[in-house]
């Protein structure tokens, strides 16, 4: 694993990722208290306080080496559409986690979140040179689980009683990995994706 940039910025045609900064609050906080991003959580954003609470925990795993923290801008908009991050960062394993990812309800179902994939995994493979990359969520949460196989990612398995949600739920987690002999096939796999989401959604506006 190369030496780690904690501030990098990614892009691609579709998605700009930079790294979070307070400044980014005031934008995302509208997006963030919308109640059903945190159904299926482990975090719960309520109130502005919230929000700050989860600022700060994002910048002190930065500060610590453990998480790469980003605001997600749209490019289509040009407006700012939510966060993801880079977590659980390994070197001596050359492995780290994509995760922490809320879009706001109106960039859901547009494609976005491939293309932020697309970007981080680009990334992790090609700049940080990484072996593995780890995703996981809910057992409960099939939308996550469908996101992640549409990227390419491969089950694993379930961790039993892995987690406590926001709510006190004792979770079940499901983890998925892409790892690096898997990738230049499904990075083939995903553009062609995103290459056919961009033709119907042409033909839908002609």
């Amino acid at each position: 694993m190369t030496e780690i940039d904690y501030f990098p910025v990614l892009e691609n045609e579709r998605v700009l990722l930079e790294p979070l900064q307070p400044t980014d609050l005031e934008a995302l906080l509208p997006l963030a208290l919308h109640p059903t991003l945190w159904e299926l959580a482990l975090t719960r954003i309520t109130s502005r306080e919230d929000l700050e609470n989860y600022f700060r925990e994002a910048f002190r795993e930065r500060e610590a080496g453990l998480s790469i923290p980003f605001a997600v801008t749209d490019k289509k908009t040009g407006m700012k559409a939510g966060s993801t991050r880079f977590g659980n960062i390994t070197p001596a394993h050359r492995r780290l986690e994509i995760g922490w990812t809320w879009l706001g309800e109106d960039y859901q179902r547009t494609g976005l979140n491939r293309w932020m994939k697309l970007a981080m995994l680009d990334h992790a493979f090609g700049t940080l040179e990484v072996n593995r990359v780890e995703l996981k969520t809910d057992l409960l949460n099939l939308k996550s689980q469908n996101a992640m196989l549409g990227i390419g990612a491969t089950r694993e398995g379930i961790f039993r009683s892995h987690m406590v949600s926001n709510g006190g739920r004792i979770r079940d987690s499901i983890f998925f990995s892409i790892i690096r002999q898997d990738w230049p096939a499904a990075r083939a796999a995903l553009c062609d994706k995103l290459s056919k989401f961009k033709s119907d959604e042409t033909l839908a506006k002609g």
